[in-house]
């Protein structure tokens, strides 16, 4: 097939707005902290601003780029995301009590968001060289399980419990359809269970995090009381919502409101209108995705449309239950959404991939 002259317009077109929307959301939400602690309410909005033009810039030069060169990089992409990996524990930037940046003058970057694309694009090269050798449990599945444990417990260290569950998901996804056998995979996820629930019980606070889940109530001031602001937010915005501007759970009520539970002042601000809106937003950019990796001209390109699909769905099924009550509280932010330069960098630099296969896709 000739190379097409534009990329996908409806992938395009949903990415611009998801992170026009994302620019919007994140002052609204964040201004009035902002102007509290750093007596800006323009902080974090110029700061998310500055992100998104450059993310847009690694986009577009994403799309011009052809996608195969990536093949090649492969492992150096990989060394140099471990490398970030292992140096975050002792020089990373501490926030919060953990250490997931390295500050690099005056921005800060997490090595894990780039760790999550060096994996998809590793995976995607491994997948496509093994063929149909991808149901064979030595040779298919355990060098990319090697690999993707690797990078997870570097991330576990940080540290990080929903970014290296996000790795994991991804690798299991990615060998599932690409043929691995789901005997094989059910084994290695029984075989996982015991260091998960041994990671959760040596942390207190991912206890307590698993407590709240069950029954919020129980500490409403405590473990449960981010998921119950949560929830205000969502009753106190109704159908058509407050207004753009005029949320009250931000008003120091609904901690991280800027970050990974932005999707909860959309609901109060848009109500529940809006918010299926953005759902929408993230069905039709997966649905695109997904098109665009079983069109692919080559297997690479196929897996690594299919992995960007699959780490962007992840994020955002993830995110949407934890602010909804459905999942345990873990810090994902929502893709395009949330405050945070790396994550939306990162990001961007993916659409900008996947719009580059899709100039080439059968689509």
């Amino acid at each position: 097939m000739p190379r097409k002259l534009t990329p996908d317009f409806w992938l395009f077109g949903v990415a611009i707005v998801l992170l026009s929307a994302g620019v919007v959301m994140v002052y609204s939400a964040s201004a009035i902290v902002a102007a509290d602690r750093f007596h800006d309410p323009y902080f974090f909005l110029k700061k998310q601003i500055f992100w998104a033009l450059l993310g847009a810039a690694c986009m577009w030069m994403a799309i011009r780029v052809d996608y195969r060169r990536l093949e090649g990089l492969t492992l150096p992409l990989l060394i140099f995301a471990a490398v970030l990996l292992v140096l975050v524990p002792p020089f990373g930037q501490a926030i919060n009590g953990t250490r997931r940046w390295i500050r690099l003058g005056p921005v800060s970057f997490q090595p894990a968001e780039l760790a999550k694309l060096a994996l998809v694009v590793y995976l995607a090269a491994f997948l496509a060289k093994k063929g149909e050798e991808v149901s064979d449990f030595k040779r298919g599945l355990v060098p990319p399980l090697a690999v993707a444990g690797l990078l997870a417990m570097l991330v576990l260290a940080q540290p990080d419990l929903g970014n290296c569950l996000t790795l994991i998901t991804l690798t299991f996804t990615l060998l599932f359809l690409a043929g691995g056998h789901a005997r094989h995979l059910g084994y290695i996820l029984l075989a996982a269970l015991p260091p998960l629930m041994v990671a959760i019980w040596v942390a207190p606070y991912r206890l307590r995090r698993i407590l709240a889940f069950i029954d919020p109530w129980s500490d409403a001031r405590g473990s449960g009381f981010q998921i119950i602001q949560s929830w205000l937010a969502f009753g106190n915005g109704g159908i058509f919502g407050q207004g753009i501007g005029a949320s009250r759970q931000k008003l120091f009520y609904l901690p991280e409101s800027h970050t990974d539970f932005i999707f909860a002042i959309i609901g109060e601000e848009l109500g529940l209108v809006g918010a299926l809106g953005i759902v929408a937003l993230f069905v039709v950019l997966i649905w695109r995705g997904l098109r665009i990796g079983l069109r692919a001209p080559d297997p690479f390109g196929g897996y690594l449309a299919l992995g960007i699909t699959a780490l962007i769905a992840t994020q955002t099924l993830v995110n949407l239950g934890v602010v909804t009550g459905l999942l345990p509280t873990k810090g994902l932010p929502l893709p395009f959404i949330s405050f945070g330069g790396s994550a939306l960098l990162m990001t961007m630099v993916s659409m900008g991939v996947l719009l580059n296969i899709s100039q080439q896709a059968h689509v």
